[in-house]
Parts: structure tokens; C-alpha cells; sequence
């Protein structure tokens, strides 16, 4: 056994002193009061402090609060002057620890007056080129004369003071509003209702050419704004990108239309027998039992024989909605409407397409069916959708959500025909908007602040739910292919993450500083989602995860923090490094594979070998070793490459014979080469090395180093391959998994660029 105690102790010192190698520092980190940069260091600074009302887990902690707003509201919409009337009554329940001394109402409609500040937040400059329609708007037009007129703000006919500060009203009290308490008080108000094709407002009309109108109706009411343990009062004033941070509440709200419109909106729609007709009824009836179609409930053909009318006669609908953060409708004498049931364990949903005649034939075939592929992959993904019905609401250029209602663009040409592009991009704006029922309207997030909490989180599972439409309706996208997703696909997000870092901004920006507020608020986060999902956690640990999350804070207010912190507490897996680079930094993934070197083992001493353990104070003759050639080194003989380390190093077999059992040999690999890879990364985000190996006899072996191999060095890290086959390639990410921006260096050897002048002869020839 001498024999193995001498073998062991090389052993070691070897293992020792490869292992110092692969894991000595960067220069830059070995400097004398260097900082902590390390990639894999906690979130400790970045992180709000756990407390009594969000604990370190990610849970709503034990004095977890949210205050609550419920509204009664009864509108007028005026189809000749498109104008809207209002008067409401807030009840603010204040469910805080803490006394309020006055109440702030968010006025979002005032982006719209002549003098909004928001029409100069952004610089401006003369380009070359101007389209005609940006020259009308920018120099030949005055602003649209909207915004707010607030006519009462009054308790009991009392009027109460209050103080308007661009798209925010202070509310004051007759006296604090102690904690348990709650305060009732009035609004009465009037605005102008934008055309939305014009300006792309978030709602407003659009105008027919027989001056028919759609109407998508949203922020059109002052509605409360959030006080919370994190921000106190959100007041932060609406500039346009940043959107909407909301209470909970019940809503019970009365519009009157004139008398030839179809409308639907937020909620139980609780009067349907006086406002339907008794043909409209029926079919409701009907689609409340169909779960493979939908039903017609108003007809292509009775919507154009009505639109042909004008109603001078009104009528109120009414809705009623429990626990919603906001409410929305639409109304209009030229919709068609259709719906179909979706069976739910506490109850069915209402999947519900409302859409003029311009929408058809698209809308009819597709836009039902997207919504109930929505509810269903979502619910799978969170919980089960809890509201009674999700209305897709056909509008120009739109793209927009509210609870239980959205509207959406995707129209095709006048003769009825479409593109792919018109077609999938309706598809998926449907999924999209529904999905946001999801985020924020349930898992309720503060946009106004965090806009990649909703889009980004939303854009994630927007795209998982797209995959599944591509998978149940194969005859609506090419054979053999899948579903198009715009976004969530790793290499779509390349080109913005290798981008000029003057116009990029961390995810964690408000979506007011950004540049590129698509790519930074939902390509780039949903991105990042769908590579932790397939790539660093796998679906099970993700899935199970994410799902913690969303069932944790549904119908309340989660913050970053939360979300990171439940992700890591569901799974065991820490993340700091992923959310630190993905999410608070604009650094990017760049990995490469820099240099290969084989080699093989022998006992025949070398000199390295001997070198090495004369610094050690070893003599070579004392000990049992086996030593290391590189292919092409001082020591390399071309007729020991390819055969076993057994035949090379006639002391291992030794070893082998004297210390293990021939069932325990017959175990043992013999592998003939040795290569030690090299992969360097340039870019500033560690992520798992995903590798291909490819081997002369034709196989191929892909291997994932986790992530944590750069934890020491994170410049470089070199992987030793022991293998009985011969080593032809090397590849890196080789399906593209990681959004590696640069791929020209992911190959060994180097795979060799097509010059411009081959590109051209090979497009020359016959």
C-alpha cells in the first residue's frame, strides 16, 4: 500500500496545483482594497430591507396591508360632440397602520390638456426627412383640447377643498383618516374623448367615413391612487410610458349610449335583459354551453343593417365588478360579437370577441380562439383565471388591457385578405393584452414604477402561450413550423444587448428614463425569464417557482424584490448573479472558446513535470507519478498520441492491479485523449457553458458546465475532456440558449466567415 500513499500525494499536488491555476483572479480583482465585484455576490445592497410587511422568503409578510377603493359611478357618453359626463362616489378604506392626513386622485386624463407638460418632455431636433403626417402634427395643428374638467369634489353636498398638480389631485379631509377607517366622498367631472387614431391615445374613438364611431373607453374616471408600505402615496405624476398603479376595489357603474349600441366593459354585466335583444339573449344562453366554438351573439349582418341607423333614444348598462383595480368599456353600433365558454373547477369564463365588420373574416376565425388559449396556458402557468369573463375588443392600433377587457389591432385589407404579419401580430397582441388580466390586473405590480413587472413578466408568458397556440391550431401557422414569437427566443434579444450602451438602460428603470422601452420593458425581461426557465433553472424548479410567486400576490401589490426573492426561495437556487446581470446592469452575454490542447499521460518523467515538483521540494524519483504531454510540447512523442493511458503509463496499470478487484477494473474508463478547453468571456453576464463536442468517428456529446465555474475567475475558466475519441470541434451554445451576442468566436476551430467576394461568386453561378 506504499505504493498508493506516494500515488495519492501526487495526486493531490497535482489536482492542488491546476486547481490554483484555473482559479487565480483576475489581475484587477488582487489589487490591495479592490471592491467586491464578484459576479456571485449577494443582492444585500440592492435589496430593500425585509420587514414585518415583505419578508426575506418574498411572502407578504405577517402586517402585509393594502388599502382599498370602491366606486359607484354613473356616465353619460355623448356621440355628437364625443364627449364623456361623469359623477362618481370613492369609498377609501384605509387599511394602513397610519393616519392620512389627505388623499391623492390620480387625473390621468390631464396628459391630454393643450398645456400638458408631457407634449415638451422630450427633446427634439429638425432630421432630414419628415413624413407629412409628423409635419401637420408637430407644426400645422394646435394640441387636442382634453383633460379633466372637475366640476365637485364634495362629502355629503359639502364641497371639500383640493389642489390639482398637472395629473394628480390632493383631496383634503375634514380631519385625518385614522387606520380601520374609511372616507366617502364625490367627484363630478367632463372631458373630451380623443380620437385615438390620430394621436394613439390609450383610448378614445375612432371615426368611420359614414360617421359611425368604436369607442374604447379607459381612464375615464379620477381614480385612486396607491398607498402602500413601499412608496406611501405612488403619486408619481403620468407622463405616458409609465402606467398605472391601482387599489382593489368593487365597482358598480352605469353608462348611458344611445339606445343602437352594443357595449361591454369590466364586470357582470347585471341588466343583459333589458339591454339585449331577445335574439341576443338567446344566443348568450347558448355560447354560456359551448366550449369547442364560439356563438354568434350579434351577426355580421344585423351589426351592418344597424350601423345604417342613428339612434336619438339612450340606454344605461350597468356593470357590476368585485376586486378589480380598474374598469374599462366599449361601445359601438357597428360590433359583431361572439363568445364560448371556458370550463374552470370553480366555474366557467366567458371568452368574448367584440369587433366591427372591418375586423372580419380575421377576427371571427382567431380572436376567440386566442382568447381562451390565453386563459388557459396562463392559468396553468399562475392560477386559475378568476373573473367571470376576458373580452378582445377590436381597435385600430391598439394594444392596450384593462381587467377583464382589452382592445386589439389586426385588420385586414379592405377586400378581406391578410398577411402573416396582420395575422400572427393580432394573434399574439390578443395574448398579450388578455395575459395582462394576469399581470397586473391580479398580480398587481406598480407600473407607474417597475414597467417590466407587467410587460416583461407579461411578454414572458405571452410567449409560452403563443407555443401552445401553435401547438392546438397547426392549420393557422406553416407546416412543420412553430408558432413566430416576435419575442422571448434568446437570439432576438442579441442585437439590442450589443447595442450602443448610450441608448441602453438597466431593467430596473423607471419606463419614463429608458430609450428603447420595448426592448428594456418586455423583450429584455421576457427574454431573460425564458432563458431561466429553459436554460438555468430547467421548467420543473421555474415553473413551480413562478407559480409560488403568482399565487403569493395575486390581489396584492408585489414589489422586485418579492418577485426575486420568491424565485429563489421556491427553487433552492440562487440567482443573485442572474437578476444582478440581466436586470441591473446593460452588460451583455459574450462567451468563447479560445483555445484547445491535447494531450496525453505517460511515466516517462518530463520536464514540466519535474520542474513542477522540484518547486514543491519533491523528488521525482520518490514518488509514483504520472505525467502530463502536450501535444507539440518539449516532451511530445507522436506514437504515444491515441493510445490508452494504460499502454503510456505502464505504473497506472500497476496501480491498478495492486489496488482495485477485476469487477472493480473492468469498471474503470481508459480514456486515450485529453484535452483541456479554454472558454473566455468578453461579455459581463456569467451563464451556464453550454458546449457541443464533436468527435472524428461523427458522434457528438453536448455537456453543460453550471454557471458557477466562473465564480473565481471571471475572465476564464479551462475544462479538461477525457475521452477514448478523438476531439474534431468544440461549439458554444450551439442552440443559441443564452443570447450570446457574439458567436463568431463560440467554435473551435474558428469557423472561417464567407468573404464578400465568395458570397457574390456563389450568387453568380449557375
Amino acid at each position: 500500500m506504499k505504493k498508493l500513499k506516494y500515488t495519492l500525494f501526487t495526486v493531490l499536488l497535482l489536482v492542488g496545483a491546476t486547481s490554483f491555476a484555473q482559479e487565480e483572479p483576475a489581475q484587477e480583482e488582487k489589487q490591495p482594497g479592490h471592491v467586491n465585484t464578484n459576479k456571485f455576490r449577494q443582492l444585500y445592497n440592492e435589496f430593500a430591507t425585509p420587514n414585518q410587511y415583505r419578508t426575506a422568503s418574498g411572502a407578504p409578510g405577517p402586517a402585509y396591508y393594502q388599502n382599498e377603493a370602491d366606486y359607484e359611478i354613473k356616465i353619460e357618453l355623448n356621440d355628437e360632440n364625443q364627449t364623456i359626463s361623469g359623477y362618481e362616489t370613492i369609498t377609501y378604506h384605509n387599511n394602513s397602520p397610519d393616519k392620512l392626513e389627505y388623499l391623492w386622485v390620480q387625473l390621468d386624463q390631464n396628459i391630454r390638456k393643450k398645456d400638458s407638460p408631457a407634449l415638451e418632455k422630450d427633446g427634439s431636433g429638425m432630421a432630414p426627412v419628415i413624413q407629412p403626417g409628423s409635419v401637420v402634427s408637430s407644426y400645422m395643428t394646435d394640441p387636442f383640447d382634453g383633460g379633466f374638467n372637475i366640476t365637485e369634489v364634495s362629502k355629503d353636498g359639502k364641497e371639500l377643498p383640493h389642489m390639482i398638480n398637472f395629473t394628480m389631485m390632493r383631496v383634503e379631509m375634514p380631519e385625518a383618516l385614522e387606520p380601520g377607517d374609511e372616507f366617502e366622498f364625490s367627484i363630478r367631472w367632463n372631458y373630451n374623448i380623443p380620437e385615438h387614431t390620430v394621436d394613439r391615445a390609450r383610448s378614445g374613438y375612432e371615426s368611420f367615413p359614414d360617421g359611425n364611431k368604436n369607442y374604447v373607453i379607459a381612464q375615464f374616471f379620477p381614480r385612486m391612487c396607491v398607498y402602500n408600505d413601499v412608496e406611501g402615496w405612488q403619486n408619481y405624476q403620468f407622463w405616458g410610458n409609465g402606467e398605472f398603479a391601482l387599489p382593489f376595489g368593487d365597482y358598480d357603474v352605469e353608462i348611458t349610449v344611445p339606445a343602437d349600441h352594443l357595449l361591454d366593459g369590466t364586470g357582470n354585466l347585471v341588466n343583459r335583459k333589458d339591454v339585449y335583444s331577445k335574439e341576443e339573449l338567446k344566443r348568450w344562453e347558448q355560447a354560456q354551453k359551448s366550449y369547442d366554438k364560439p356563438v354568434i351573439i350579434r351577426t355580421q349582418a344585423e351589426a351592418e343593417q344597424i350601423e345604417k341607423g342613428h339612434s336619438t333614444k339612450k340606454k344605461t348598462w350597468k356593470l357590476h365588478a368585485e376586486n378589480v383595480r380598474d374598469f374599462a368599456f366599449t361601445s359601438s353600433r357597428k360590433y359583431i360579437m361572439d363568445a364560448q365558454a371556458v370550463k374552470f373547477p370553480k366555474g366557467d369564463v366567458m371568452a368574448i370577441s367584440i369587433y366591427p365588420k372591418e375586423g372580419n373574416p380575421l377576427w371571427e376565425e382567431y380572436s376567440t380562439k386566442a382568447v381562451v388559449q390565453t386563459l388557459e396556458s396562463y392559468s396553468r402557468m399562475t392560477f386559475d383565471y378568476p373573473y367571470p369573463k376576458a373580452i378582445s375588443v377590436h381597435g385600430k392600433n391598439q394594444g392596450m388591457e384593462y381587467p377583464m377587457i382589452c382592445w386589439n389591432y389586426g385588420r385586414p385589407n379592405e377586400d378581406g385578405t391578410y398577411s402573416d404579419r396582420t395575422k400572427f401580430g393580432m394573434i399574439s397582441v390578443i395574448i398579450h393584452e388578455v395575459g395582462h388580466n394576469f399581470f397586473p390586473m391580479i398580480v398587481n405590480s406598480d407600473e407607474r414604477q417597475w414597467g417590466w413587472m407587467d410587460e416583461g413578466i407579461n411578454t414572458f408568458v405571452q410567449y409560452v402561450a403563443e407555443q401552445d397556440f401553435g401547438e392546438n391550431y397547426p392549420e393557422a401557422i406553416a407546416p412543420n413550423s412553430k408558432y413566430p414569437s416576435r419575442r422571448g427566443e434568446p437570439s432576438k434579444i442579441t442585437g439590442y444587448m450589443a447595442g450602443d450602451q448610450n441608448f441602453i438602460s438597466p431593467i430596473m428603470s423607471n419606463p419614463e428614463n429608458v430609450y428603447q422601452l420595448g426592448n428594456n420593458a418586455y423583450g429584455k425581461p421576457a427574454t431573460a425569464l425564458n432563458i431561466l426557465r429553459e436554460t438555468v433553472m430547467g421548467r420543473d424548479l421555474f415553473d413551480y417557482s413562478f407559480k409560488t410567486y403568482a399565487q403569493r400576490w395575486m390581489f396584492k401589490h408585489p414589489t422586485p424584490e418579492d418577485f426575486f426573492r420568491t424565485m429563489e426561495d421556491a427553487s433552492a437556487v440562487d440567482l443573485d448573479w442572474y437578476w444582478r446581470g440581466w436586470f441591473y446592469t446593460t452588460e451583455n452575454v459574450d462567451m468563447g472558446v479560445s483555445e484547445v490542447k491535447s494531450y496525453y499521460l505517460t511515466s516517462n518523467p518530463t520536464a514540466a513535470g519535474k520542474e513542477m515538483l522540484a518547486r514543491y521540494g519533491v523528488d521525482p524519483s520518490a514518488v509514483d507519478a504520472v505525467y502530463v504531454v502536450e501535444e507539440g510540447g518539449e516532451d511530445y512523442d507522436p506514437a504515444m498520441k491515441g493510445k490508452s493511458m494504460i499502454e503510456n503509463a505502464p505504473n497506472l496499470q500497476e496501480f491498478m492491479m495492486d489496488n482495485f478487484t477485476p469487477a472493480e477494473r473492468a469498471k474503470l474508463k481508459t480514456p486515450k485523449h485529453f484535452y483541456a478547453v479554454k472558454f473566455n468571456k468578453p461579455g459581463g453576464i456569467p451563464m451556464p457553458i453550454i458546449v457541443e463536442y464533436s468527435y472524428a468517428d461523427g458522434t457528438k456529446e453536448k455537456v453543460t458546465y453550471p454557471v458557477q465555474v466562473w465564480r473565481k475567475n471571471d475572465a476564464e475558466v479551462t475544462k479538461v475532456l477525457a475521452t477514448d475519441k478523438e476531439l474534431v470541434g468544440v461549439m458554444l451554445d450551439p442552440d443559441l440558449e443564452t443570447a450570446d451576442v457574439d458567436v463568431s468566436n463560440n467554435s473551435w476551430p474558428k469557423a472561417e466567415e464567407e468573404s464578400e467576394f465568395d458570397s457574390f461568386k456563389e450568387g453568380t453561378e449557375d
